[in-house]
C-alpha cells in the first residue's frame, strides 16, 4: 500500500512534536517551498522559503511542540493540514501540498485576523 498525502501530513505532525529536523527534511520534496501569511501583525517569513533544509527549519521554528500548545491534524481546505493552538486560541493553520510521499508546498497562516474560526473554547 502506498502512502497518501494525508499520511505525509500525519508524519509531519509527529516530526514537529518531536522537534525532529532530519525527519522533517526527509518529508520534503527537493523543490519544497513554504509561504507564510502573517498579515503584518505577527513575525513571519516575508519571502517564500525554498528547499528542504530551509523549509524544515521554518516549520520547526513556527510549529515545534512548546509548553501550552497543541498541534493537531485537521481538515484544511478539504485536505489534511495542521492547526496549532495555544490555550484553545489558533496561532497557526497549515495547508500542505503533497505527492503521495513528499511535501511540495507548505502554506502557513499566522495572521490572527484569518484564524478566528479556528479557535476552540
Amino acid at each position: 500500500m502506498h502512502p497518501s498525502p494525508d499520511d505525509v501530513v500525519r508524519r509531519l505532525a509527529r516530526a514537529c512534536a518531536r522537534g525532529d529536523l532530519e525527519a522533517l527534511e526527509a518529508l520534503l520534496h527537493g523543490e519544497a517551498v513554504a509561504l507564510c501569511d502573517g498579515g503584518g501583525q505577527v513575525l513571519a517569513a516575508v519571502a517564500p522559503v525554498r528547499g528542504p533544509a530551509g523549509v524544515a527549519r521554518l516549520i520547526l521554528a513556527l510549529l515545534s511542540d512548546r509548553p501550552g500548545t497543541e498541534l493537531t491534524v485537521e481538515s484544511v481546505n478539504g485536505r489534511a493540514g495542521l492547526a496549532l493552538r495555544r490555550d484553545g486560541t489558533a496561532v497557526a493553520v497549515v495547508a500542505v501540498g503533497a505527492t503521495a510521499d513528499r511535501i511540495t508546498t507548505v502554506w502557513i497562516v499566522l495572521n490572527p485576523a484569518k484564524l478566528h474560526h479556528w479557535h476552540r473554547p
